[in-house]
């Protein structure tokens, strides 16, 4: 059996080799859109080994404190993540953020979005709340989360370095759930720093911790209770 720690150091070295300049600068999360498939292989390869190496098998039972904060994408193959890469005109993908409140079992997905060129930032935000699901007719929770998403924000807070509060956001639409099922989401490795899950579709999603305390903050400010 592999070790848990060394595992781990070795999918987040994995992912670091595969950023770029513009990557770190920006914050952006990986995607396996232009991976080649090796590539892609070896990190689901590790992915599935970490998983294996879970240390609460039953996350929303006995580490469900570990999800409170803020989480900071890092890779990801579902088809959100990989549409947001391939946006055109010069706009790139920066930091992708979850922030999840247990209090009020209610979280954000936040992914910022800049110009290149520094010409134009802002973001796309969506609401949601959350519930433990019961797997298997089991009273207890287990791994898997039922969401209900809220509202979608779209928003541009810059254009040419000059904030422009009236586009912050510039649009508010109900976000979309799925028709004819609950949106679900699978915590599949969960510790103090890091946390792998699967989407519905099958789509992983691995996010480190982030000590970025001003988010949660600059958010609240902006948007509306939902």
């Amino acid at each position: 059996m592999e070790d848990k720690a060394k595992l781990k150091q070795e999918l987040l070295d994995k992912i670091g080799e595969l950023k770029t300049a513009t990557d770190v600068n920006f914050g952006s999360p990986i995607t396996d859109v232009n991976l080649e498939k090796e590539t892609i292989k070896e990190i689901g390869g590790l992915t599935e080994k970490l998983e294996g190496q879970n240390p609460h098998l039953f996350p929303l039972r006995y580490a469900v404190d570990f999800l409170d904060g803020i989480w900071h994408l890092q890779y990801s193959t579902s088809r959100e993540i990989r549409s947001l890469s391939k946006l055109k005109y010069g706009l790139k993908v920066g930091s992708v953020y979850q922030v999840i409140d247990l209090k009020t079992q209610s979280f954000f997905n936040q992914a910022f979005v800049k110009h290149r060129l520094g010409l134009i930032s802002g973001y796309v935000l969506i609401t949601a709340t959350f519930e433990s699901a019961k797997e298997n007719s089991s009273p207890l929770p287990d791994k898997r989360l039922n969401i209900d998403f809220k509202k979608r924000y779209l928003a541009i807070d810059k254009i040419a370095g000059v904030t422009t509060p009236k586009l912050n956001p510039f649009k508010i639409v109900p976000a979309r759930n799925p028709k004819g099922r609950v949106p679900v989401f699978d915590i599949t490795y969960l510790d103090e720093t890091l946390r792998i899950g699967r989407g519905g579709d099958g789509g992983i999603y691995i996010l480190s911790k982030s000590d970025n305390t001003k988010l949660p903050t600059v958010i609240s400010e902006q948007l509306p209770v939902i």
